[in-house]
């Protein structure tokens, strides 16, 4: 990574202005997924349309997922980050003073793309400017930082009494600060970037990151899946199963309670144990407690442990498994490795509800969670096989 331009007065050290810009992001897509639901839901809008049109999130995120590592090429990290900050800032204050759902989904768009700008380029300097001994900590960090704005991005309907544009302008002007600050105080830094990778072509890079590194590729695609079938497909479990709409609401932040508590320390193992074996072991615990669900029914209690401590082991996932593959690949080969990363979130974001779904239709609600569990020990079977080669990253 190299720098094009002289480094300001800094204030604030470029690891401590990422971490704040990933609150923000965190704190944009709580607020949004549930005011807007509630929106809709208000407006008599069947839960149907409702969830196909929160889906144009993802829509706009893929969008910029094929076009953020030539736009980093040519932009640097800076300014990428910058611009999507820009298109959130942009569209979140529309959301109250329009009611064309149509528009409403141009602005999802916005803000998908926004949001996937933000995380690609954060995540990816981060991964960047971490020494190897203490990557696996500062993404940890990262993911604990996202985790507690999303978390805290709810709380936002308690300004709605106030005016429904209120937490939208709020959140727009937090957000336009964090852009000056990005614009005045991080340096515009570029990738790195070889002939030899030129020359190979895309199809071919991509090859070779799947041939390097699958292994480390795979979490982010088991996360996406995991949180978008909790999120989705648990409250129609939970109901089947006889509990309250109450006892759901508060069972499913239990996943990132356990999220928040174990991501710093199982950080931390990996830095010095090695990130593969942390993997196994969060993917072994993971899908024991998964399948374990189904025998506790509607208990509560157990529910709530079980959900803390499967949410605590899988929940560091996507931001351990980026940390892999920055220990696994060339420098030059992670802007190409963390898009592929977010085609395998958002996929697994896909495919997830439709299976979960599709399964407990068949009458046994509980083969939610058998897969669930089933799929983290496959992944832990499948790292038996893995042989890395480490770079000196």
């Amino acid at each position: 990574m190299t720098a094009t331009e002289s480094l300001p007065k800094r204030y604030l050290s470029p690891s401590i202005i990422l971490i704040i810009v990933i609150i923000m992001s965190g704190l944009s897509q709580g607020l949004l997924l549930p005011v807007l639901s509630i929106f809709m839901e208000e407006r008599g809008i069947s839960s149907s349309v409702n969830g196909l049109h929160a889906a144009s999130l993802y829509i706009g995120s893929f969008a910029m997922a094929l076009v953020a590592e030539r736009l980093l090429g040519l932009a640097g990290f800076k300014k990428l980050l910058f611009g999507g900050l820009v298109m959130v800032f942009v569209a979140l204050p529309l959301f109250p003073f329009v009611s064309d759902l149509r528009i409403w989904l141009l602005l999802r768009l916005l803000v998908g793309a926004g949001d996937s700008a933000i995380h690609f380029a954060s995540q990816l300097w981060l991964l960047l400017i971490s020494p190897p001994g203490q990557r696996g900590r500062n993404i940890s960090i990262y993911g604990m930082s996202y985790g507690l704005g999303f978390s805290l991005g709810p709380l936002g309907i308690r300004l709605l009494p106030y005016g429904e544009w209120v937490p939208f302008v709020l959140l727009s002007f937090l957000t336009a600060l964090i852009a000056i600050l990005v614009y005045h105080q991080m340096p515009n830094t570029y990738p790195e970037t070889t002939g030899t990778v030129k020359e190979r072509g895309q199809t071919k890079k991509y090859v070779l990151i799947y041939r390097l590194a699958w292994f480390a590729l795979l979490p982010s695609l088991m996360y996406g899946y995991m949180e978008a079938s909790m999120n989705s497909n648990f409250p129609i479990y939970g109901l089947r199963t006889g509990l309250s709409s109450g006892q759901i609401s508060t069972l499913l932040p239990f996943f990132g309670i356990g999220g928040l508590i174990l991501q710093l320390p199982l950080g931390y193992l990996s830095d010095r144990f090695g990130r593969k074996g942390v993997l196994m072991a969060a993917g072994v615990g993971g899908g024991i407690l998964f399948l374990l669900v189904p025998l506790c029914g509607n208990n509560y209690l157990s529910l709530a442990l079980l959900f803390m401590g499967a949410g605590g082991l899988v929940g560091s996932f996507f931001s351990l498994g980026l940390a892999y593959a920055a220990d696994i690949l060339p420098r030059n080969l992670l802007p190409a490795a963390n898009v592929i990363a977010s085609f395998h979130f958002s996929l697994g974001s896909i495919i997830g509800p439709n299976l979960g779904g599709s399964v407990m239709e068949l009458g046994f609600a509980g083969l939610l969670f058998v897969i669930l569990g089933s799929t983290y020990l496959l992944f832990t079977v499948s790292g038996i096989f893995f042989r890395p080669k480490l770079t000196k990253n």
